[in-house]
C-alpha cells in the first residue's frame, strides 16, 4: 500500500479508537490480558492471592481477554493474514542478510522481541500506546518516546549492519 494512504488511514483508526473507546491504540495490552488470563487459568489459586492479578479479575465480567485491544490486535493480524493471501504475498521466509544464519537470525529476532516486551511494560506502553498514541495528543512523553526508539535503533543497527550488508 502506498505509505501516504497508510499513515493518512492509521491516523483515521487511531483518530475513531479516541472517539470510541477514550483512549488511543496499544497492541502490548493485549499481550498482557494474554498471559494474565493465561495465569488465571492455570494457576487460579495464585492469580486470586496476587494483588496484581486480582485486580484483573475483581470485576464480574471483567476478563482480561474482553479487553477490546484483544480484539484490535486479533483483527490486525487477520487483516494482514487476509491481505498476504489475496495479494499472493502468503508464506514463510527468512528475511535476512548474507552474512547471518537462518538460526542466528530467528535468535536475534526472538531476543529483540523479548527485549521490546520487557521494555514495553517498564515504559507502560509499546510504541503505539506510548508513541503514536502520545503523539496524537501533542504529549512530550510521546515525542521523547518516539524519538528514543527510533534513535536507539539507529545507534543499534551500526554494530549490527555487516549482518545485512555485502562486501
Amino acid at each position: 500500500m502506498n505509505p501516504y494512504l497508510a499513515g493518512f488511514l492509521l491516523g483515521l483508526v487511531l483518530l475513531a479508537a479516541f472517539f470510541i473507546t477514550g483512549r488511543g491504540l496499544g497492541a502490548s495490552g493485549a499481550a498482557k490480558s494474554v498471559v494474565i488470563e493465561t495465569i488465571g487459568n492455570i494457576a487460579p489459586d495464585y492469580a486470586e492471592q496476587n494483588s496484581f492479578y486480582a485486580s484483573f479479575f475483581a470485576t464480574g465480567d471483567g476478563r482480561p481477554m474482553k479487553n477490546w485491544l484483544v480484539y484490535l490486535t486479533m483483527g490486525v493480524l487477520g487483516g494482514a493474514f487476509f491481505s498476504g493471501f489475496m495479494s499472493g504475498r502468503a508464506g514463510f521466509a527468512i528475511d535476512k542478510g548474507p552474512r547471518i544464519s537462518n538460526a542466528k537470525r530467528l535468535i536475534f529476532a526472538g531476543l529483540g522481541g523479548m527485549l521490546f516486551g520487557v521494555g514495553a511494560q517498564f515504559g507502560r506502553g509499546c510504541t503505539s500506546g506510548a508513541a503514536l498514541s502520545g503523539m496524537a495528543v501533542l504529549s512530550t512523553a510521546g515525542f521523547l518516546t518516539m524519538m528514543a526508539i527510533f534513535g536507539t535503533g539507529f545507534v543499534i543497527a551500526y554494530f549490527f549492519r555487516k549482518l545485512w550488508i555485502n562486501g
